[in-house]
């Protein structure tokens, strides 16, 4: 792809004219040709209402694009993902549907987000076990015991990667925690070794609030039981009590999902495309170690990170930094536990972002 091709994706996101938008590891921002398809839905739901079969056939070709378009950033079959509502939905879908009981293990790490570690609480609430160990001692960590690993496949507070080379040989399923992964990093389900990656639709794809996506792998398919099947998730809801769910990971969808909000998701989706998500990740990840590398030179301690779209590093007040910096029209996120400041950059960013940051900081 061309500079102009990233030009023109940067001009469909207004908010950048104003601000230095560094947070989509939080939520993406929303571009032009999103909010007119969220507009011209509204609008044929008011014209035409929402109960005739187009209303319903239209909802189903969206729910299916938005689905073509997650499996194909995956580089997954289409019938192995579900619509999701966030990345903990599809964690949750997951955990309950493997039915681990009471001495069972599940490992993760221990710089988990509480999507992750929310979910994982309520398994510790049924008797299962939960143990931790550092992200990149993971595979070393597992158990005779450990059924499940579970961890950040980007992790949110360093943008470090989990050791998944090692993980995919060692014996327990491995859930990735994709919240940081989907649009920022390059992924391959099937390389990657994982039985089940679960991601985010509002963050790196700019997606709506309440969107996401689960991938589960076939062999895992026969471990789960569906959690809560729903008219879409049956294979013949007019079956009564005797309907089956769905053969595909359609069983795993969330019941009810905004059309407005698979308007919104699929036009993100189709411009993502349009542009390349080559020239969309070589961007952000450039920009993204440019930035680590002035920070450091700027006396800034930055954790260490892989080559993703996530920039760390200890700024003392980090929550009062962060409000100043948003009155300079700078967009960051200050991580809780530690005086952390997070920049995300995406395939949207430019060096101007990257300036306005550095100088907007204290000397």
């Amino acid at each position: 792809m061309t500079a102009e091709s990233l030009a023109d994706l940067r001009a469909q996101f207004p908010v950048l004219s104003r601000l230095a938008y560094l947070n989509a590891g939080t939520n993406g921002p929303i571009a032009s040709v999103a909010a007119a398809a969220s507009r011209a839905q509204i609008e044929l739901e008011e014209r035409e209402g929402r109960g005739g079969m187009p209303f319903f056939v239209g909802y189903r070709d969206m729910m299916e694009r938005q689905r073509a378009g997650y499996a194909a950033y995956l580089g997954a079959p289409v019938e192995q993902v579900a619509l999701t509502s966030s990345t903990t939905d599809g964690v949750g879908r997951v955990l309950v549907s493997l039915n681990l009981q009471p001495g069972d293990e599940i490992l993760t790490s221990d710089e988990e987000h509480p999507g992750v570690t929310g979910p994982l609480a309520g398994q510790r609430a049924r008797g299962v076990e939960v143990r931790t160990a550092p992200l990149a001692q993971l595979a070393e960590a597992i158990g005779p015991r450990t059924k499940l690993v579970a961890c950040s496949h980007v992790s949110w507070r360093s943008g470090a990667l989990a050791p998944t080379a090692a993980l995919a040989q060692a014996p327990p399923l491995v859930l990735l925690d994709g919240a940081q992964g989907v649009g920022a990093v390059p992924i391959d389900v099937a390389e990657l070794g994982a039985d089940f990656y679960a991601g985010s639709g509002q963050k790196w794809l700019c997606g709506p609030t309440g969107s996401g996506m689960l991938w589960v792998s076939p062999q895992a398919r026969e471990r789960l039981t569906v959690p809560t099947p729903g008219y879409l998730n049956l294979a013949d809801p007019a079956a009564g009590l005797d309907a089956e769910p769905r053969a595909d990971a359609g069983a795993f969808d969330t019941p009810a999902l905004s059309s407005v909000a698979l308007a919104h998701a699929v036009a993100m989706l189709e411009l993502f495309e349009q542009t390349g998500w080559d020239a969309i990740h070589r961007r952000a990840h450039d920009l993204a170690e440019l930035a680590a590398r002035r920070l450091a030179e700027r006396g800034r301690t930055v954790l260490p990170r892989d080559r993703t779209t996530l920039v760390s590093w200890y700024e003392d007040d980090a929550p009062a930094r962060s409000e100043a910096l948003l009155e300079a029209g700078v967009v960051v996120r200050f991580l809780p536990g530690d005086e952390l400041l997070r920049a995300s950059f995406g395939g949207w960013s430019d060096e101007q972002d990257l300036e306005r940051l550095l100088e907007a900081l204290p000397a």
